[in-house]
């Protein structure tokens, strides 16, 4: 085993901080338009913008990632009972801490279990690790989808149909770029090349969201919403972690996992708060805080994983 000496070190080190650099400021550049387009006045329409993201876009996006993928189908099926198993680590954790804090567990506890594994990860992953980075984004993508649809509803309204989550455009898209991935079926070019120019507009458009929609937050609470965050950067990390390693993951899943499952708190769960009655002031204190909290943290998780 050679040992560096100090020059050599410090340029690794330079050359390190260069490289995650050049994966983490795109996707926070790109978020700093959608707030700096809010704060001089200009008109988004967020809802529309939302809608058609992820109801043609990302779905676009997923399929054609999964049908694309060459990635071996055991190691994505490894790869998304990793992941089941991470969000149900972590869902336990949640639910202990919200009850030992005194939290109110429907405004707490899914802004704690669901990231941003959308509107952040998805972008991370292709930049960080390319076409097949975005493969495995996906699966870990797909499967806090399905589970945010149900198991995430439910806990913040106090019901809904578990069904109702396979009327999801994107869960549709996971399951038939699985079945197209398995077959190894292809769609004919000219569509792939139209389904595949659909999903490219999905990456900027959403990062320009979350910066409109953190810019429009109103955020509460902002003193819990700190050690909240902290401690959930935490506890994701080492779950995924500890989850990666158990399930024997390769280099590149287990970046992926480690990073989408520590991501910030997701939009997604301000916008239910607010539909549902919940506390979104203090949600909107979470996804601010967490957002801000995650210029520091992706960057040195990176530094780790890369």
């Amino acid at each position: 085993m050679s040992i560096l000496t100090p020059p050599e070190s410090g340029k690794q080190i330079v050359n390190l901080v260069l490289t995650v650099l050049e994966i983490v400021a795109p996707v926070f550049l790109l978020a700093a338009v959608g707030y700096a387009w809010v704060k001089l006045g200009f008109d988004y329409q967020l809802e529309f913008v939302t809608r058609l993201t992820m109801t043609l876009s990302v779905p676009c996006l997923i399929f054609v990632a999964l049908m694309k993928t060459e990635i071996d189908p055991q190691a994505l099926t490894t790869l998304s009972l990793a992941a089941l198993a991470g969000y149900a680590v972590i869902t336990v954790l949640f639910w202990g801490l919200v009850r030992l804090a005194g939290l109110e567990t429907r405004t707490y506890l899914a802004p704690l279990i669901f990231g941003n594994t959308g509107n952040m990860g998805l972008p991370l992953a292709i930049f960080a690790f390319g076409n097949s980075g975005l493969g495995y984004a996906v699966v870990v993508f797909a499967v806090m989808a399905v589970y945010s649809f149900t198991f995430g509803v439910w806990l913040v309204s106090g019901g809904g149909s578990p069904w109702k989550v396979l009327r999801e455009p994107l869960v549709a898209a996971t399951l038939l770029g699985g079945l197209f991935l398995w077959q190894g079926w292809q769609t004919p070019r000219f569509l792939t090349n139209a389904l595949e120019l659909t999903g490219q507009m999905a990456i900027p458009v959403m990062l320009i969201t979350l910066g409109v929609a953190v810019a429009r937050l109103r955020p509460g609470r902002l003193g819990r919403a700190l050690w909240i965050s902290v401690a959930k950067i935490g506890i994701c990390v080492a779950v995924a972690w500890g989850v990666g390693r158990a399930f024997d993951l390769s280099a590149e899943p287990f970046a992926v996992l480690v990073m989408q499952l520590s991501t910030p708190v997701a939009v997604t769960s301000y916008l239910l708060a607010e539909k549902y009655g919940a506390d979104s002031d203090a949600v909107a204190g979470l996804v601010v805080v967490s957002t801000l909290l995650s210029v520091a943290t992706i960057p040195l998780t990176l530094a780790f994983l890369i």
